[in-house]
């Protein structure tokens, strides 16, 4: 059957769009063998204007991942590896002073960026999180009683390894609320692991081969694409069911602490920005339910009778979308 007009409309309202991600994907594609899942969210999360914890074991290249997305779009990008030592001073900068002026000058720190990747985030001690509270959520910083705005884009990619523990602190409840989803890395499959084998066997300069990563996006682009994410319709019964699944968290027998209203803004506005990416102007609840995991994970607690049974989180969501009636 031909497709209608009203049919293709949609489609090529979001073609640029598509287009300019199906680029990033090609060329993050060039070095980065699999990963699908990780990229598809992380750019979601960067339509929907939404910072990301990354979370798997060493080697699995979340930080090569997160660089190469950088490398795509056209803006300044800044990395943050976080140790035990560091201060907020090092992250959101300090007063300098100079001799000639007899007066102190606010020196910028590497958060002022427009994606900033902090690495090993769970690494640095509470007051350095706790910097990072107000630059993640209202785009700006205060030092000294003056407010110092930053320039959007702005995006927060963050890694951690949940292995070792040794030298890390737990991330607080209100610094995880921040990132609008926490993507778990899986170690790849046998298919994957011999494609990576392939990959740098056939390409030994492949470390050369990262400076050849070109822009895709401008910032402006980037604004542009972001405004479009916004215009895709929602229905009012979806409204209504996420907000049932983020109330049931709330209230679910095997969860200590539930999801806060961010967590309905996050799935709201990423299911945008998927259903966006797959040329769609509407919003269905396939959209929701693939989201959901991702933007709840890290917002809820287990008691701790059900960690003792060896309960995840993602099996807790999986049980609040199966048990939710699904609008139609």
């Amino acid at each position: 059957m031909e497709e209608t007009l009203t049919e293709l409309e949609p489609r090529a309202q979001f073609s640029e769009l598509q287009e300019s991600v199906q680029e990033i994907k090609q060329a993050i594609g060039r070095i980065i063998v699999g990963q699908e899942e990780m990229i598809d969210l992380l750019l979601v999360a960067l339509l929907a204007d939404g910072h990301v914890l990354i979370e798997g074991v060493p080697g699995i290249a979340k930080t090569l991942t997160a660089k190469l997305l950088a490398r795509t779009i056209a803006v300044p990008f800044s990395r943050i590896q976080f140790t035990p030592d560091m201060m907020p001073s090092d992250v959101l900068g300090t007063s300098v002073f100079h001799p000639g002026t007899a007066s102190f000058q606010f020196k910028q720190g590497p958060i002022f960026s427009n994606i900033v990747l902090i690495d090993e985030i769970n690494r640095a001690p509470a007051k350095t999180q706790a910097s990072l509270f107000e630059v993640m959520e209202e785009r700006h910083i205060t030092h000294d009683g003056v407010t110092y705005p930053l320039t959007e884009p702005f995006t927060v990619l963050a890694t951690q390894n949940p292995i070792e523990q040794e030298g890390t602190y737990r991330l607080p409840e209100a610094q995880l609320d921040r990132f609008m989803f926490k993507i778990i890395v899986p170690y790849p499959n046998l298919n994957e692991e011999v494609a990576i084998l392939k990959v740098h066997h056939t390409q030994p300069d492949l470390k050369n081969d990262l400076d050849t990563i070109k822009p895709v996006l401008s910032a402006e682009k980037m604004a542009s694409l972001r405004q479009q994410v916004k215009t895709v319709h929602l229905d009012e019964k979806l409204l209504e069911y996420i907000g049932q699944l983020v109330v049931q968290t709330r209230t679910h027998k095997a969860l200590y602490l539930g999801a806060s209203p961010r967590a309905s803004l996050a799935i709201l506005h990423s299911s945008k920005a998927l259903a966006a990416t797959r040329g769609r102007s509407f919003v269905t609840p396939e959209d929701v339910q693939e989201l959901a995991p991702a933007v709840l994970r890290h917002r809820i607690l287990l008691t701790p009778e059900k960690e003792m049974e060896g309960a995840q989180p993602d099996d807790i969501v999986k049980q609040i979308i199966q048990k939710t009636e699904v609008p139609r």
